[in-house]
């Protein structure tokens, strides 16, 4: 029987943040079984471990959602890690990844701490319908290596009370659309986003690590400083922070919580 827990990512109480499956296998992984399972547990992302990381690192990591294998998944990441410490691992953690390099997450301050390579986006312009879509207009748009398009609109509340139809977000960007806009005065965090990547099975990702790769350049860039409070404002909602640290130029730590809501064992 192979072990499974769903854990919620960023976030330190159950039934918010981004709920993730983590499946610890003994041997290679098989992907068309991965692909099967992630379909059946029909979450946004389903974090595959597998025993061989390999030179310079502890672990394999794969992540799946319900229709495909993608290169870099936070949450997910998060989860997985959370559950290695949750039983009795030491950290650092480094997992061996298929496309995005040896990824490290270590605990400090209480809070779980990722370092994912940074992917700064290049401006460039919305799409034609895309606005349409998202039933707001676009201050500015980028691209970057994640495959997603990041548009920052006008303040916090538009933000909030975007409602697209998810048929109509199709077909705009790689991987997915990172909406986002500065937080409203007094807030203690510096922005807010929300993702839709309908094209790869997700409407709408709950709080999205790895968009956060994303984000904290651009944002950096656009507020000054290194380090930021975000929240990711979808319903469920979730807290992350970020870092772009010195010394390390090209990569970004993303930090969390997470909490364990269901375990058990796949018969299949």
């Amino acid at each position: 029987m192979t072990r499974f827990r769903v854990v919620d990512a960023f976030t330190d109480q159950p039934f918010s943040g981004n709920p993730a499956a983590v499946i610890a296998v003994d041997g290679p992984l098989d992907e068309g079984w991965a692909q099967q399972a992630a379909a059946e547990f029909n979450l946004s992302e389903t974090a595959f471990l597998t025993p061989d990381g390999g030179l310079g690192a502890d672990f394999g990591l794969r992540w799946f959602t319900p229709s495909v294998e993608v290169a870099l998944c936070g949450h997910a990441t998060l989860a997985a890690a959370h559950a290695l410490f949750q039983d009795g691992a030491q950290g650092p953690l480094r997992f061996s990844t298929r496309w995005s390099g040896v990824l490290t997450v270590e605990r400090r301050d209480g809070r779980l701490w990722m370092d994912f390579p940074a992917n700064p986006p290049q401006e460039a312009p919305a799409p034609p319908g895309l606005a349409d879509a998202l039933g707001a207009r676009i201050e500015r748009a980028g691209t970057a290596g994640t495959g997603d398009l990041i548009v920052e609109l006008a303040d916090e509340r538009t933000v909030r009370g975007l409602d697209p139809v998810p048929a109509r977000m199709s077909g705009h960007a790689e991987r997915g659309v990172i909406a986002t806009a500065r937080a409203d005065e007094g807030r203690p965090y510096a922005f807010v986003s929300r993702f839709f990547a309908t094209d790869i099975g997700v409407e709408e990702d709950p709080v999205t690590g790895s968009a956060h790769t994303v984000l904290a350049p651009y944002w950096a860039e656009r507020l000054g400083g290194t380090a930021f409070s975000a929240l990711q404002c979808s319903a469920r909602g979730g807290r992350v922070e970020v870092e772009l640290p010195a010394g390390a130029p090209g990569r970004v730590l993303i930090g969390g919580s997470a909490v364990t809501v269901s375990e058990g064992h796949l018969l299949a």
